[in-house]
């Protein structure tokens, strides 16, 4: 993503430069929205089953189902560093 980013800014206008940028931020925003625990759209997913089920969630549950999520993400956020670090020591990124 780096280098789309700095080809956008090395070779294009600034329009294009802010339409990279867009793309960013509306991928986030739909990422975001994904019913992943810890995102936003897990959240609207509980408030989906409980409009359906017409009774609350226990919040112990759904604390515990979104801490569990956030622990995955950063989990996954530590992996993708080591390795993008990993690649960068190693002359894997040109």
């Amino acid at each position: 993503m780096g280098t789309v980013i700095t080809e956008a800014v090395k070779k294009y206008t600034f329009a294009d430069f802010m339409n990279v940028v867009s793309l960013i931020t509306i991928n986030l925003g739909v990422f975001n929205l994904l019913p992943i625990p810890a995102l936003d759209g897990a959240r609207f997913l509980f408030l989906v089953v409980e409009l359906i089920r017409r009774k609350p969630a226990k919040p112990e549950v759904e604390g515990m189902v979104h801490f569990v999520g956030f622990a995955l993400l950063m989990l996954l956020m530590v992996v993708v560093t080591f390795n993008d670090i990993v690649k960068l020591i190693t002359g894997g990124f040109k």
